[in-house]
């Protein structure tokens, strides 16, 4: 080899180490995150953590620079590499051009794919401040250029491309959450939490909230020492105010309110009636989303709300705790006395809360159901709605292979709160597999507990 030929292969193992740093430290700023570099801000303060700050506010204003960066080593490389093999007077231009392909391919992937992007990733922090300042200097001297490219690229590009976001739709983000459970970055818990979050916004009122049946209220004309009796014996610190009935709501109580009132004068618990001491009811309509009500709350200040059905009567009840259960899941005090919503049994059937939602129910079941197109929330109202009349204890249909039987009822309506579902027996049409009727209780009064 030559002098030149020394030259020239010094100069393509340079430009592939300096693309491999700007690898590392394009990866390195595009992880590292807001919060950390407060942290960093804070721990060692000085010119170097601030400017770091700096560049986190224009992101990929740098990303984009040091992407060019590198890319351009990338290629004189490559180029250097493949000028040395095909001028090599041992090998032809054919074979020479393969040998370059062949030992840049490997080039690329390990010294600028694998080994400085694991790099970036592992030392995050470290690598970002320590090229925070070269990539802010680039950025001023090729800044105008890349932009020119970018807008170029944009043109060429077909569709909004990332004019809009690196996401399209929420269906797109929630595949990245799997991706990420898949990996292992995130675990299963938080992955559910976080697809819990994105359904906030698929998800009505009616589906969650306490419906009128369990609500637990109390008239107007009751006492103070009434209202604190039934809070203490339902558990509940909030109880909706009625009038002439569940349809004319006229305030919430609150213990709190109560207590403080009875402490400070002893006597006004027998002589002061519960409307006194209410505070004004907070009304929402059932069909109202789950993300719209929360926030609704939040701006309102209160934790409880009054579902309204369309002809303008009670539907339920709605509290923030019903709204994070969607997200967290059950959440249980010392007060709650609900049994799991399903209860899996010898012989292969389950115990079902009536309350459960059909699409779990369903799923849990084996089979796919569609709520909006059947009409129905809960598993009890599938019931109801094939029989063609409100289901009492006994009472049974049979649904893609199981029979579902209403079984506990309880409360002075008679309401049922539990289904049986067994599978059919072959040969036994459709009788359940077990005993209709069999005892069990899922489900509790509802209401607004603090």
């Amino acid at each position: 080899m030559s002098d030149l030929d020394w030259t020239l292969l010094a100069l393509a193992i340079a430009a592939v180490l300096l693309a491999g740093l700007l690898v590392a430290a394009e990866t390195a700023i595009g992880r590292v995150s807001r919060s950390r570099v407060e942290e960093l801000v804070r721990e060692r303060p000085g010119k170097a953590t601030e400017r770091l700050r700096d560049l986190i506010e224009e992101r990929a204003r740098y990303v984009n620079v040091v992407l060019f960066l590198h890319t351009t080593f990338a290629v004189a490389a490559t180029a250097l590499v493949t000028y040395l093999c095909v001028e090599a007077p041992a090998w032809g231009p054919l074979a020479g051009l393969g040998i370059a392909l062949a030992i840049m391919t490997v080039v690329m992937f390990v010294a600028l794919g694998v080994a400085p992007r694991t790099l970036g990733r592992q030392h995050a922090d470290v690598i970002a401040l320590r090229s925070a300042k070269f990539a802010m200097m680039a950025a001023a001297v090729l800044g105008p250029l890349v932009s020119l490219l970018i807008l170029v690229g944009n043109a060429l590009t077909p569709g909004r491309g990332y004019r809009e976001g690196p996401f399209s739709s929420t269906a797109e983000l929630r595949e990245l959450v799997d991706l990420a459970e898949a990996d292992q970055v995130i675990d299963d818990e938080d992955a559910a939490m976080l697809h819990s979050v994105f359904e906030l916004g698929d998800t009505r009122v009616r589906e969650v909230m306490v419906p009128r049946t369990e609500m637990v209220w109390i008239e107007r004309h009751k006492t103070l020492r009434q209202a604190m009796s039934l809070a203490l014996r339902s558990g509940y610190s909030r109880i909706p105010v009625i009038g002439e009935g569940p349809d004319d709501v006229v305030g919430v109580f609150y213990l709190k309110d109560v207590v403080r009132r009875i402490f400070e004068h002893r006597e006004a618990e027998h002589a002061e009636r519960i409307d006194s001491r209410m505070r004004p009811a907070t009304f929402v309509p059932d069909s109202m989303l789950v993300d719209d009500l929360l926030r609704d709350l939040q701006s309102r200040r209160v934790h409880i709300a009054i579902a309204i059905d369309e002809y303008g009567g009670t539907a339920g009840l709605v509290t923030i705790e019903d709204v994070l259960e969607e997200i967290v899941g059950e959440i249980t005090d010392e007060y709650d006395t609900e049994l799991p919503e399903s209860e899996r049994l010898a012989g292969g059937g389950l115990r079902l809360s009536a309350r459960m939602h059909v699409e779990d129910a369903a799923e849990l079941l084996g089979f796919d159901i569609d709520a909006d197109e059947e009409g129905v929330d809960t598993i009890a109202g599938l019931i109801a709605k094939r029989l063609g009349k409100v289901a009492v204890p006994g009472t049974s249909i049979t649904e893609h292979g199981w029979v579902l039987t209403a079984e506990q009822a309880a409360g002075r309506r008679n309401r049922v709160t539990t289904i049986l579902a067994e599978p059919v027996v072959p040969g036994a049409g459709a009788e359940p597999a077990g005993i209709p009727g069999a005892t069990g209780s899922a489900g509790a009064n509802g209401g607004g507990r603090g």
